[in-house]
């Protein structure tokens, strides 16, 4: 940390200072400006948080040097993180991107769901993804059929092959979706619900971590520590969008760049979503593929057997016929990016 003290500092604010940092293990390294007096601090920031200093009468500006999120960082790990599941699917590192495909919402109808599974194996999807709670901005909105939704996934999942994925929001949850889903997801809304991000951190399930509506990557890859802080390290995130000033033609604004950034700074897995980053049927296969190219580990893709009568997020679910020739494409279009990525073509 970089301590900047305020121009009119007394010597006394200023020894204060450094005798604290030096009492909680940090090596000080102190600089005379023309201007303001400069204190390098070398340590562990886990053992005194910048606000700390900050409180101390005297001092202007205090500057991290390293990122906050250790457990996520790359300084911490070098090497991507690569989830790897019983049946053998890997999600990281310089494995295939893997699709997850499915409803917004599980319905009523099963035979609609196992249509939706089937297509998404017939097409070499991984996991079939669908709400069981749903989290909607209206109290009178679907709100999910709970564990039946959960069954019908486990039935589905055992019918196909296909790993299975859904939102949990209650901590109280935790234990009956563990029986069901392979993989837990956290909902943009509940980014920073810090005590459900302690309670997935404590069990061993995977866990899909999406961006919040407004997020800061910085802020994103902190949710993301929380959950392992609490001894959960299988995190995957997942870009879905933020919110902007311009919603004439797409629900969100989707952050391409995010998934580069991320990459630098962190070994974590990242997938992107570009149903809900969109909002638009038409934009789903461009922005899967610009996701792609950009290095994401994986897509997110809403398919259901009638999207007309869906009962949350029908417009940007892409119906099974047209499914399938998108995802032809973006298999195509897939492996031509590994191929220039392995320099097996010229570019």
């Amino acid at each position: 940390m970089i301590i900047i003290m305020e121009r009119n500092a007394t010597d006394l604010q200023i020894s204060r200072v450094i005798e604290f940092l030096k009492e909680n293990g940090f090596e000080i390294r102190c600089n005379q400006g023309q201007i303001h007096y400069v204190i390098d601090a070398l340590g562990d920031k886990t053992t005194v948080t910048p606000g700390r200093i900050s409180a101390f009468d005297g001092v202007k500006e205090v500057k991290v040097i390293r990122e906050p999120f250790r457990l996520a960082s790359r300084d911490r790990k070098p090497d991507d993180t690569v989830i790897e599941f019983p049946n053998g699917v890997k999600i990281g590192g310089k494995n295939k991107p893997v699709a997850m495909i499915g409803p917004c919402s599980v319905e009523e109808s099963y035979e609609g769901l196992l249509q939706v599974a089937l297509a998404g194996k017939e097409m070499g999807c991984e996991f079939l993804r669908g709400g069981a709670f749903k989290p909607r901005t209206s109290p009178y909105d679907f709100q999910g059929y709970g564990e039946k939704a959960l069954k019908y996934l486990k039935q589905a999942s055992e019918e196909t092959g296909l790993l299975t994925v859904s939102e949990v929001m209650d901590a109280a949850d935790l234990d009956m979706m563990c029986e069901y889903v392979d993989v837990l997801q956290i909902g943009a809304r509940n980014v920073q619900n810090f005590k459900l991000l302690q309670a997935v951190g404590k069990c061993r399930k995977p866990v899909i971590l999406k961006r919040g509506l407004a997020s800061t990557i910085r802020e994103f890859l902190l949710a993301a520590e929380h959950i392992m802080y609490s001894g959960n390290p299988n995190v995957i995130l997942c870009e879905r969008g933020i919110r902007s000033f311009d919603s004439a033609f797409t629900r969100n604004v989707m952050d391409i760049a995010s998934i580069p950034v991320i990459k630098k700074y962190s070994h974590l897995p990242i997938i992107v979503d570009p149903s809900h980053g969109t909002g638009q049927r038409y934009l789903i296969e461009p922005m899967a593929k610009a996701g792609l190219v950009a290095g994401a580990d994986g897509i997110m893709i809403e398919v259901h057997h009638d999207p007309e009568n869906a009962l949350s997020d029908g417009k940007q679910s892409l119906p099974i016929p047209m499914f399938k020739d998108v995802m032809r494409r973006i298999n195509n279009f897939n492996e031509m990016v590994n191929a220039i990525n392995a320099e097996d073509v010229p570019v």
